[in-house]
């Protein structure tokens, strides 16, 4: 009786430190089999001493825990008991930690905010700079259950790619890095973001390559920032193999698509869109005398630049810090008076435009009400009010601009009235494109699970060569000690020959190379088999190794 009372006292201790640790160590939110949440050393125990351990339901703090002892049981070692004190309930929850996910694989997933789901104050303020983010993508791996990591961050949207050791958990370390990082509450983020995972997420990801989930679409300037991800990435550690073997695909799509339906062709960017809406705005005799100022001479810049030129711009003023790239683009446009400002001639150049196109990197506004309402008033040929075209994200002008009578102020978010004229051309070619992604998705998935064989391939070939190596040792002892080379050698090639000729087999059944005709559920059906057969737990073993791998570094 005191073994069992000893047993029972130690089980609901347990439970008590479950409880109290519920919200810190995630018991309510723990994966659908609770069994498997269970610290695996009271499992064991119930086991060896004929115990059945119980846990179907849920009270209010996740777990709701019964033991039925069997009278037989009653009697047992004191050794059980001992067993059973000596170990606390907080050092049986400490210890098993690692074991909650290892029953459930790595997930893909994206989380993001973009321009269908947030607006552009909240988007501007989760904004990273291309520079950082390998930094981000550091950072975001440090995370417990964080595998990988990529960041696509654009005027239209930010976007996190992970591979992630447990989906709920994933998504909820990265949701509060995002908000740590940029003041956003996790509230407002969950009420703007979307979640996608695994085929879903490679779906969207493809789709942006695309120029499919872009407010202009079809635009090309989207297929570009997926590249800058690739080459930024390149040599970072997080960028790993899943998500960079991603984002190269996504380019192949992206490419592929506007090779075979020409979606691009017609349609506009973003800076085009802009220089659109700026001329939607002006008076129609206006559009060619307009005083016009452009704020950067980035990527961004240069094409609103050139946009304008195409619609008869002959004189416009460029503020860039630098005047290399204005230079650059005298050179291109010879017949285009180009004028030269640094920016500390911000305001002066602002007070004689009529039009003032922003595209910079600053993270600070350029333009807030008091630099504006000092300023003075335009022409009145065309409206009377100063127009702040800002397609940066950070927006670069102040949204307290807006509420100044001499002054009016567009942002990325209002290019959709532009891009809805030429849309009904654009959406029928978007429903060709649409058409490729599926087997562009078919095709990346089956390369991604074709991953899932190689740790299974490799812990194989590593317990046939322990036991090759173990069996030659016991050969090689029992015969005479003054052997010759060329026998041992000989024994040596006969025991490897064996094995690869076993081998050989089992290896061929889990390729994934095309070169067969197996589909891919039969190549993972092969894969457990030989798993169980061998007790392999490849799947299991190596999520739990990187859980504890985590979850040891982030104590240090």
């Amino acid at each position: 009786m005191a073994v069992a009372s000893g047993f029972v006292s130690s089980v609901a201790e347990l439970k008590t430190k479950m409880e109290s640790t519920s919200l810190v160590h995630g018991v309510t939110s723990a994966s659908s089999s609770s069994v498997a949440c269970f610290p695996s050393q009271v499992r064991n125990l119930c086991k060896s001493s004929k115990i059945k351990l119980k846990v179907p339901e849920r009270g209010a703090f996740g777990l709701s825990i019964r033991c039925e002892v069997n009278s037989d049981t009653l009697v047992r070692n004191d050794e059980i008991g001992s067993k059973a004190s000596s170990l606390s309930a907080l050092q049986l929850l400490k210890t098993s930690a690692g074991d909650r996910y290892t029953k459930e694989r790595s997930s893909l997933l994206v989380i993001g905010l973009n321009v269908h789901t947030a607006p552009v104050e909240i988007r501007e303020k989760l904004s990273i700079p291309e520079a950082q983010w390998p930094q981000a993508i550091g950072e975001i791996c440090a995370l417990n259950h964080i595998e990988e990591a990529a960041v696509l961050s654009t005027c239209n949207r930010m976007e996190i790619y992970v591979v992630a050791l447990s989906q709920h958990r994933g998504v909820k370390e990265v949701t509060e890095w995002m908000s740590k990082i940029s003041g956003v509450s996790v509230s407002d983020l969950c009420r703007h973001r979307f979640l996608l995972n695994n085929k879903d997420a490679t779906r969207h990801l493809f789709e942006v390559s695309a120029g499919l989930d872009s407010v202009v679409l079809g635009e090309g300037q989207i297929l570009a920032q997926v590249k800058h991800v690739v080459k930024s990435g390149q040599g970072v550690q997080g960028f790993g193999r899943k998500i960079s073997g991603l984002f190269k695909h996504a380019l192949t799509v992206g490419k592929r698509v506007r090779t075979e339906t020409n979606i691009s062709a017609g349609s506009v960017s973003v800076s085009s869109a802009a220089v659109e809406l700026a001329l939607m705005k002006l008076p129609t005799y206006s559009c060619t005398t307009a005083r016009v100022l452009v704020v950067g001479a980035g990527k961004m810049g240069k094409l609103v630049i050139k946009h304008l030129v195409a619609k008869g711009c002959t004189k416009m003023v460029v503020v860039n810090r630098t005047e290399d790239r204005v230079a650059a683009l005298r050179e291109e446009l010879k017949d285009v008076e180009i004028v030269y400002q640094p920016l500390t001639e911000l305001l002066a150049c602002t007070a004689e435009a009529d039009v003032v196109f922003t595209s910079t990197a600053s993270e600070t506004p350029l333009f807030l009400k008091e630099n504006v309402q000092t300023l003075p008033p335009v022409n009145s040929q065309v409206g009377g009010r100063r127009l702040f075209i800002d397609i940066s994200v950070p927006r670069n002008v102040g949204s307290c601009v807006s509420d100044l009578e001499t002054a009016c102020v567009y942002n990325v978010d209002d290019l959709k009235d532009v891009v809805a004229a030429n849309k009904e051309d654009r959406l029928l070619k978007a429903m060709e494109a649409k058409a490729i992604i599926p087997e562009e998705v078919k095709q990346f998935e089956a390369w991604k699970d074709s991953l899932e064989t190689v740790p299974t391939i490799k812990k194989l070939r590593a317990y046939a060569e322990r036991i090759r190596a173990s069996e030659l040792d016991k050969c090689l002892s029992k015969m005479d000690v003054d052997i010759s080379k060329t026998k041992k050698k000989a024994i040596y090639d006969l025991s490897v020959g064996i094995v690869n000729k076993l081998l050989h087999g089992p290896m061929q059944h889990l390729r994934c190379d095309g070169t067969d005709n197996r589909t891919l559920s039969e190549i993972l059906e092969n894969m457990h088999a030989l798993n169980r057969i061998f007790g392999l737990e490849t799947e299991i073993s190596m999520l739990e190794e990187k859980i504890r791998a985590k979850m040891d570094q982030s104590q240090k």
